[in-house]
């Protein structure tokens, strides 16, 4: 079977499950698609620039028209498919061996939930990460993140794509792994996807006894900083705040409901998800009680 037989036939296979396919550039991960800038407005453009997302397809004959030109790739539009993709990059993929490992950090995240790491269909990726695949709840509309569900766990939805199971770049073959059904987002991983309106800003208020001076003053001085991080970095931000107010926890001068109170509160009000918020700032206190120096060496 030639390659174009081959990705012609897992074009038509995605297709088959109601996944959304368009051709991405030979041996790339690229849209094979013309871009908004060399549009010329005609054919299926005549009313106005059709992007990627819209033109994929599940229209066997367009399928095998399209993959007939050339042994283009296949990419899966995941919000038309219905699909959230998770994607569990490589340290090796962010171009340095020090960056986490996606896989270890989202099982350690479903560690933290109280889940075993779901059981769906898997894709290893041409870099050796890879593609968790779920289907959306009916009417649920998430777009993709960087980072937000851990770190090196990248998540595609409407406005993304994935590289189907079957495409080779320089790199390798993606492959298909475990079971062949993509299993229904689990609950607890929506609750932190779910964009969710940010609360009123309100002033932080702490107890007046309970925890030392010092202590509530690190905390209301920490909450501030999460307060006014920018978005895409309100989570990383709050790891490092909870983190720094740890060692007041564990020198025992700060009760640690006070502490994770305060920063759930201010998490959210700045606009991350409950789930979210309570999953960053256990780790976080983890981490920093485990971690602190004695008082005098501190």
């Amino acid at each position: 079977m030639s390659e174009s037989e081959h990705l012609t036939r897992t074009a038509l296979a995605a297709a088959t499950r109601g996944w959304h396919v368009f051709p991405l550039r030979p041996g790339t991960k690229r849209p094979a698609l013309h871009g908004e800038k060399s549009c010329t407005r005609t054919g299926p453009c005549t009313g106005g620039h059709v992007k990627w997302e819209q033109r994929a397809t599940t229209d066997p004959d367009r399928i095998r028209a399209a993959w007939a030109r050339a042994p283009f790739n296949v990419g899966i539009a995941t919000g038309p498919s219905g699909l959230v993709v998770i994607d569990l990059d490589t340290p090796e993929h962010k171009g340095t061996s020090d960056a986490p490992d996606g896989a270890a950090t989202f099982a350690a995240l479903c560690e933290r939930a109280g889940y075993a790491v779901p059981d769906t269909y898997r894709v290893r990726t041409a870099s050796g990460g890879t593609h968790l695949y779920f289907t959306a709840p009916a009417g649920l509309r998430l777009g993709n993140t960087a980072g937000t569900v851990a770190d090196s766990v990248d998540t595609r939805a409407w406005g993304g794509y994935v590289v189907a199971a079957g495409s080779t770049t320089p790199a390798g073959r993606y492959e298909a792994l475990g079971t062949p059904a993509a299993a229904p987002l689990p609950s607890w991983l929506q609750a932190v996807l779910q964009p969710v309106s940010a609360r009123p800003a309100t002033p932080l208020t702490l107890p007046a006894v309970d925890g030392s001076r010092a202590a509530l003053a690190a905390l209301e001085a920490e909450c501030a900083v999460v307060a006014a991080a920018p978005e895409g970095e309100r989570n990383s931000t709050l790891n490092r705040c909870a983190f720094k107010v740890g060692r007041f926890v564990a020198w025992g001068d700060l009760p640690r409901h006070v502490a994770e109170e305060a920063f759930q509160g201010t998490g959210e009000a700045a606009g991350l998800t409950a789930a979210e918020c309570r999953t960053t700032i256990r780790s976080a206190l983890d981490s920093s009680i485990r971690k602190a120096r004695a008082r005098e060496a501190a």
